[in-house]
Order: structure tokens, then sequence, then C-alpha cells
């Protein structure tokens, strides 16, 4: 059975906030005209959820975006995140200031530990926190968390996080980080779930030509009925709308699970547990 069925379903974070099960990531899209023509095209197709960071450096164009659409601000859904050099309590506390006046935004919806930077990101957890309780963040969470540094977080957080946002993709599934997840109530998300663009696998060729899809659309679709939020990234709005038209079909279980037979436990991002 799907889990999505429209682009404005969302799902219900462990606090009650619901975030929709698809965005648009901005990895890469240069501030200004790229980011602010990719972000419209996506929200003229119906997303609601923008996915940036403060090191991608184009909150300000996110931010000018999503004023010029004049969709109002209790439909959007807008995730950022704290950079590495920026981890630690006061400097997370400033680095969120940063964020939110470049944006435009008196609240976040999601803000993110961006990678798990050893020996600081248990204190840049707890000024998530304080954020939280404080009303500037809808609702908090790490990103690229692996179950030792998940395990470590969960044995002290006061606030378990709401959203783990990790590569995910057929070539990477993480089944044991995908089930602890699960376990603890934590939704995953996806980033490159496209594989930055390596969709060039028989199995998808075949899944495509079956459903009259593109084997990205493939890749998305699977992902929703994993039930694992995703934010495709581009800036061209063609491909944008493409990548939205992903709720008018259902994979059968069977061609879920060959997809899932896939995982090699591949990576086209940074490990976690060396990333620095």
């Amino acid at each position: 059975m799907s889990v999505a069925k429209h682009i404005a379903d969302t799902v219900e974070l462990a606090n009650g906030v619901t975030m929709p099960w698809l965005g648009l990531g901005v990895w890469q899209a240069a501030d200004g005209a790229e980011v602010e023509t990719a972000v419209r095209a996506a929200i003229e197709a119906g997303y609601r959820s923008i996915d940036t960071a403060a090191v991608y450096g184009n909150e300000e164009g996110v931010g000018r975006a999503i004023r010029e659409t004049g969709v109002k601000r209790d439909e959007l859904f807008i995730t950022t995140k704290v950079w590495n050099a920026d981890q630690g309590y006061e400097s997370t506390l400033q680095a969120f200031e940063t964020s939110r006046r470049k944006l435009g935004l008196d609240v976040i919806d999601l803000y993110l530990v961006h990678w798990p930077v050893t020996g600081k990101y248990k204190e840049t957890y707890r000024a998530l926190e304080k954020l939280y309780r404080d009303g500037s963040i809808r609702a908090i969470g790490v990103s690229n968390f692996l179950e030792p540094q998940l395990h470590d977080l969960l044995g002290e957080c006061e606030v378990k996080p709401m959203v783990n946002q990790v590569e995910f993709h057929p070539l990477l599934t993480q089944p044991s980080l995908y089930s602890l997840c699960k376990e603890h109530g934590i939704r995953l998300e996806a980033w490159s779930p496209l594989m930055q663009g390596n969709l060039d696998l028989p199995l998808l060729r075949q899944l495509a030509d079956k459903y009259g899809k593109s084997p990205a659309q493939i890749v998305l679709r699977w992902d929703l009925q994993r039930g694992v939020i995703t934010i495709p990234k581009s800036v061209t709005p063609a491909r944008i709308a493409e990548n939205a038209n992903v709720f008018d079909f259902n994979l059968s279980d069977a061609d879920v699970a060959a997809l899932d037979a896939l995982d090699e436990g591949r990576r086209f991002g940074p490990d976690p547990m060396t990333f620095v």
C-alpha cells in the first residue's frame, strides 16, 4: 500500500508536527537567481518543503523566493542545518540566529545537526533542544548520524531527534539504521535519493519501462513506499516538476523488494564515520 498519494500529503513527526513527504533539496544551488528559480518552480509544482543548510550558502535566496511566491508561511516547511564549524552550544545558538536572519523567518520548521562532529554533537544538540523549548524551532533532528552516534545521543538527550536525514537510495538502504530510527519514532529522510545521477541500472530501466516512468521517478516512489521522506535536488524546473510526478502509481511489493535487494552499502557522499 502506498504511503503518499498526493504531493500535499504529510507525515506526522513524533511531536505531532506534520512534514511533507516530498521536498526540494537545494545543495549546490547557487545563491541568487539559480536557487530562487528552483524554489519558485518547486512551489509552483506543488512542493511545500524546502531543505537548505548554512553551508550551502543560499539561505538568503531561499528566503527571498518563498516570500515572492505569496504562499502562506504556515503552508511551507523550511529546513536548515548547523554546519560543523559552528558546532558547540553557544556557537550553535549564534549560527541559528544567522540562519534565521538570512531566511527572513521567525521560526524554522526543522533544524538539524548537519554532521556528527566528534566531541561536539551532543552540545550542539543541547542547543537545538533549547531553541525547540523556546519555540524558535518546530522540530529538531540530526543528519548523517549512524547507529553509534544515534545510540550515543539517545542515551543523553532530553528530546529525541524527530528526523535523521541520511544518504539513502537503492544502493545504500542502511537496514539496521532504518530499523533503529523506526524503533525510536525517528523519521528517516533521504538525501541524494537519486544517487547523484547514477541511475543507469538495469533494474531501474526495466521498472521505468514497466510503469511508464523515469528511473528517477521509480526511485522516489520506492522511497515513499518505504516510508522515507525524500528531498531530491534539482535546479531545472522541468526536472523539479518531473520529480513531483510520483503520486499516480504504486510499485508492486515484489518490485519494492527487488529494489531493496540492490543494496551494496555504496555511498556517493562522505562516510559519516570519517567525515570531519
